[in-house]
């Protein structure tokens, strides 16, 4: 996993609330388990029309303005619906790195950490504000800092946002679950020596 670092890129807007891991992901396309390829097909059944290539010209991330976007704006409940760890995979193969709501689904929030991916949570007002600045300037820039908590904009908005301490750290220094285990390994194998000594029949068939 990649270390986040602060960045400055366009800002895309999906003033859509209740997006659900469905549409984020289609399940037709949840074929495989490597974590790249999705992006094609992130908002499948939004993004293009009927016959399934032609990009759909009234879907919002399909403007122009929008396109490279690394921050996504959108409404409330982002990422409710099944678990699918499929979700974030398809946004962060899309190019983004950062989604700024006012609420998430809680395993979809958690899934974004283990997958690069800096969910930010704002207050209506907040969101309402950020909202009015891209819809008035697409193609703006925001920029987000994650060491400092901050969301910058032109316009002047500086919202300080939380992240937990632990989760910040991973993202910071490109560590996923597996990552943080090995950096224990020395530990791990100490313990295992000393457990095979200890209770060598539960190590015969190892």
């Amino acid at each position: 996993m990649q270390p986040y670092i602060k960045h400055t890129s366009i800002a895309a807007l999906m003033d859509r609330s209740n997006v659900d891991t469905d549409q984020i992901i289609p399940k037709n396309f949840m074929k495989k388990v490597e974590r790249t390829g999705f992006g094609i097909n992130l908002f499948h059944n939004w993004r293009y029309l009927a016959d399934d290539i032609t990009p759909n010209p009234d879907f919002e991330l399909n403007k122009p303005a929008f396109q490279g976007a690394k921050i996504l704006v959108a409404g409330e409940n982002f990422g409710c619906g099944s678990s699918r760890e499929h979700a974030p995979w398809a946004i962060a193969d899309y190019g983004f790195n950062a989604i700024i709501s006012t609420s998430f689904a809680d395993i979809f929030y958690s899934n974004c950490f283990k997958n690069a991916i800096l969910p930010i949570i704002v207050t209506a007002d907040e969101l309402s504000a950020l909202m009015k600045e891209i819809a008035g300037n697409e193609g703006v820039e925001f920029t987000v800092d994650l060491a400092n908590q901050k969301v910058t904009t032109p316009a002047g908005l500086i919202i300080n946002f939380d992240v937990d301490a632990f989760r910040k750290e991973s993202l910071l220094d490109g560590l996923d679950d597996i990552a943080w285990t090995l950096k224990y390994v020395d530990k791990i194998t100490e313990f295992e020596e000393a457990n095979k000594k200890k209770l060598p029949w539960l190590w015969t068939n190892a």
